[in-house]
C-alpha cells in the first residue's frame, strides 16, 4: 500500500476535514506547493484559493481564505514508522461540493455591497471589510473554477 498523508483542515469554528490522502496542493503566499508523503517539516502562510487533496484518484477541493499550513512527522497508529501530517489552520474553509448556487449568488451580492460601501467611505473597520470581501470573492472564484471539473462530492 502506498504511503499517505494525514490531512486536517481546521477553522476557528470547527474541523472541516480529517482524512488520509495521497497528496495535497496548497496555495501559499510564495506560490502553490504540492505536499507528498515524507515531505520535510514546513510552516507557511496560506493565500486565498483552493486546497486540493487527492485520494484514490479523486480530487477533494476546498475553498480556503487565510491561515497557515504545517507539515510534520507523527508516529503511525500501528507503531510501524512515521506518517506525514498536514494541518491547515484556515480563517475560512469550505468543501466546494457544499457551495450551493444560492450561496454563490449571496456571496456575489455581498461582494458588490462591500465594494459600494468602500466607494462611499462607509467602512470603518477596514481589516474586517477586507477579509469579508476576500472570503466572498474567493468562494465565487473557486466554485466557478470547479463547476465543470470532476471531483468527489
Amino acid at each position: 500500500m502506498p504511503k499517505q498523508l494525514q490531512l486536517k483542515i481546521v477553522t476557528p469554528e470547527k474541523l472541516i476535514l480529517e482524512e488520509l490522502v495521497d497528496q495535497v496542493t496548497v496555495p501559499t503566499t510564495e506560490g502553490e506547493i504540492t505536499i507528498l508523503p515524507d515531505h520535510i517539516p514546513l510552516i507557511a502562510p496560506i493565500a486565498s484559493g483552493d486546497v486540493v487533496a487527492m485520494s484514490s484518484g479523486e480530487y477533494i477541493p476546498m475553498a480556503v481564505t487565510g491561515g497557515f499550513v504545517e507539515t510534520k512527522k507523527i508516529p503511525q497508529a500501528d507503531g510501524k514508522g512515521e506518517l506525514t501530517e498536514v494541518t491547515i489552520l484556515a480563517d475560512f474553509a469550505q468543501n466546494v461540493a457544499n457551495i450551493t448556487e444560492a450561496e454563490i449568488e449571496k456571496a456575489k451580492a455581498r461582494a458588490d455591497e462591500l465594494r459600494k460601501q468602500a466607494e462611499n467611505n462607509e467602512v470603518v473597520d477596514f481589516e474586517h471589510f477586507e477579509s469579508e470581501l476576500e472570503r466572498s470573492l474567493n468562494k465565487v472564484k473557486i466554485a466557478d473554477k470547479w463547476r465543470t471539473r470532476k471531483y468527489r462530492k
